[in-house]
This record gives structure tokens, C-alpha cells and sequence, in this order.
């Protein structure tokens, strides 16, 4: 997504990162110019758009601490903007800085969260080692479940919708033990040891396959 977004706004990267920003426009030119892109003047949306890219790089400053490529933080900062000037309500009383602030803010959030998923992602499966039958062992197969009563949220009534479509992440074998270890499509609940046995393989294995199903629901889940 990143390079995508880069592409359509490297004009306005390019401002960015020269640290030569355009001048914030005087309060009598923002209103010029809202009434013309409210008219449909793409000139005038664009005038909003890169007078208002020293906001983006402003709110990056705030998450500085985050360790996260500086560029990639523009990147999605300007696509906020963008999206604000585009979304903005010619009626509100409210300011376009002041809208296109918090959009930009809460995309760089947004963004933040999704990476921090997928880092953690990463490293539950990291693969550590092999069992004695060969399989690999990834972090999730032997760590403890960060989360208490994980099947209970998972299979409560307000989740059941949410839980069909997160099915879908898993792998077929991992789909096939969840389903016979708590019953989803027949209603029989088997142990882990009459799993194995029918599968040929230890049940310790079917303990991990199980967790880490779990574990990649849960996670699909919480998104």
C-alpha cells in the first residue's frame, strides 16, 4: 500500500521531505478556496491539499518515538489529508485544519495498529525448532495464550458472524482440527487424543495445530 500511495503523492512527498513547505493559507484564501472545490475546482483542492502538508509533517513529529520510517509516516499523513479535504462538510462550523488534523491523525493510527498486528504475527510463528516426528515448532506452539477464556470469546453468540469469516485465515488441516476438536460442523467435541490417533500423529502435534488456530483467530477477530 505504501508504494501505491507514495506513487500517487510523490509531488507532495517531495515538499515534505525538502522541508519546504507552502505557506498555510490566510483564513480568507482557505474560504476562497473551500467555495471553489465545493463548486468542483480541482485546482482549488489541490491548492488545500499541499497548503495544509506542514500539518502532516507536525503530527508526525508526535510519533517520532515509534521507530517507524519517517517516509512511510508521511505517506499515509498525506493520504489523511487528502481523504479530510475530500470528506470535508462545506456546512460545519468546524475548521479544515482542525477536520484534517484528526484524519490525519487517526490514519497514521490506524496504520500503527495494523503494523504492530502484523509484527506480532510474525512473531508467534517464528519457527524455533522441530519436534522428535519433525514438524517445526513456532512460538505460538509453546508459549501460553495471552489471552484468558479465549474459546469462550471466540464461540459466544455476538461473535459467531465475526468467527465464520475469520474461518477463513485458516489453513485446511488447521480448519479441520477446529472443527472436530469443538464440534463447529457436527456438533461432536473429539479430545485431542482421538484426533491424533484417527490423523496418525502425536497428540502433542494436534495441541499445537489446535493453538495455533486459536491463536490466528483471535487475532483475525481483534482486527
Amino acid at each position: 500500500m505504501l508504494n501505491l500511495l507514495s506513487l500517487l503523492i510523490l509531488p507532495l512527498l517531495g515538499t515534505i521531505s525538502s522541508q519546504s513547505f507552502p505557506e498555510v493559507l490566510s483564513r480568507e484564501e482557505e474560504e476562497k478556496y473551500l467555495k471553489l472545490w465545493q463548486e468542483g475546482s480541482e485546482d482549488a483542492r489541490n491548492k488545500l491539499i499541499e497548503h495544509n502538508l506542514r500539518l502532516v509533517a507536525h503530527i508526525v513529529k508526535k510519533f517520532e518515538n515509534t521507530k517507524e520510517d519517517k517516509n512511510d509516516l508521511l505517506s499515509v499523513g498525506a493520504f489523511g489529508l487528502i481523504k479530510a479535504v475530500d470528506t470535508f462538510n462545506f456546512d460545519s462550523n468546524t475548521k479544515l485544519s482542525t477536520y484534517a488534523a484528526r484524519c490525519i491523525e487517526n490514519e497514521i493510527l490506524m496504520y500503527l495498529r495494523s503494523t504492530k498486528r502484523k509484527r506480532q504475527t510474525s512473531w508467534l510463528y517464528a519457527t524455533i525448532g522441530q519436534d522428535k516426528d519433525g514438524n517445526e515448532i513456532t512460538l505460538s506452539d509453546v508459549i501460553e495464550d495471552p489471552q484468558t477464556s479465549m474459546l469462550d470469546k471466540l464461540l459466544s453468540e455476538e461473535n459467531k458472524k465475526k468467527l465464520q469469516e475469520a474461518l477463513k485465515v485458516l489453513t485446511e488441516r488447521e480448519y479441520h482440527i477446529i472443527s472436530r476438536r469443538y464440534g463447529l460442523d457436527t456438533g461432536v467435541v473429539e479430545t485431542q487424543r482421538e484426533i491424533a490417533k484417527s490423523l496418525k500423529i502425536s497428540r502433542s502435534y494436534v495441541s499445537r495445530i489446535e493453538k495455533r488456530a486459536l491463536t490466528k483467530l483471535y487475532l483475525e477477530m481483534m482486527k
